[in-house]
């Protein structure tokens, strides 16, 4: 049931990626200092609107096959959601995918498949964590995706900003599902257990900054690559999290070199994916 409902969220993740991203290109700027005048604004353009009642459904799915699997058994399934993407993307919404990007969608769904599918496999739905192992895992991947929001701020190419924010609000929403994941193991104790949780407001806050960063990601680049740049940075900070906070076992021998090639598989995937991703044409008209 699990994998089902995360087969199904892989889809609907995608497509409401790809209707926000053609609302976002045709809403006035977002500002990471003006948050709700901005979300305002990005609710006013129907396409995003439609992509966030979408994402809502998918957000829901996603909680519901956490609930029921092991958190790396559900990336396994969601990192799918890259071909998905460049399908979904070139033949329903019109966007143009070069061969480069075709291979890196493709490298980056091999590397994603092969690491997940060498992990041992687990039974239950692994939720039980160490709350010291959480809170620096939180810590330092929330300090990571701030990092790359301001990265363009820092003096990064221009050409990749669209990219950069992408990969923050992909690494956002890790933190935001990792925080979810542990809620779900907190739900045999009642509702009053997971509303007075602390991990509640840092999916909250977490999810807020991705949302912002997502939006001014689709303005700043073209929709496969940002998009793709979140899918697989929300699937790492997820099977990394899986690996250090909820004891989701790494592979042994010749195993573990697999999984580290697919790590580099992905990694060369993000140099090749990005290719051709500037201003999209709707903004800068």
């Amino acid at each position: 049931m699990g994998i089902g409902l995360a087969l199904v969220c892989a889809v609907a993740t995608q497509l409401g990626f790809l209707c926000k991203h053609r609302g976002a290109t045709h809403a006035p700027e977002v500002r990471l200092a003006a948050p709700l005048r901005s979300a305002r604004a990005l609710f006013g353009s129907r396409w995003f609107a439609i992509g966030m009642a979408v994402a809502a459904g998918a957000w829901l799915l996603h909680v519901a096959a956490l609930a029921l699997a092991p958190l790396s058994t559900v990336q396994a399934v969601l990192s799918t959601g890259v071909v998905i993407l460049a399908v979904m993307g070139e033949r329903i919404f019109g966007h143009a995918v070069s061969r480069r990007q075709w291979a890196g969608v493709a490298m980056t769904a091999a590397g994603l498949t092969l690491l997940v599918l060498t992990l041992p496999s687990s039974h239950g739905t692994g939720s039980a964590f160490a709350v010291p192992g959480l809170l620096a895992f939180e810590a330092v991947t929330l300090a990571l995706g701030t990092l790359l929001i301001v990265a363009p701020r820092l003096g990064a190419p221009a050409q990749h900003h669209g990219v950069l924010l992408g990969v923050a609000a992909g690494v956002l929403f890790g933190v935001s599902d990792v925080a979810v994941k542990a809620l779900t193991g907190l739900a045999d104790g009642g509702l009053l257990g997971v509303v007075a949780s602390p991990w509640l407001p840092v999916a909250g806050v977490a999810s807020a900054l991705a949302f912002l960063a997502s939006a001014r990601g689709f303005q700043q680049g073209e929709a496969v690559p940002v998009i793709a740049g979140t899918s697989t940075a929300a699937n790492l900070t997820c099977i990394v999290g899986g690996i250090v906070v909820f004891g989701d076992a790494l592979a042994a021998g010749i195993l573990l070199g697999v999984q580290l090639a697919a790590f580099a598989l992905v990694a060369a995937a993000a140099l090749v994916t990005p290719s051709g991703h500037g201003q999209p044409v709707a903004q800068a008209a």
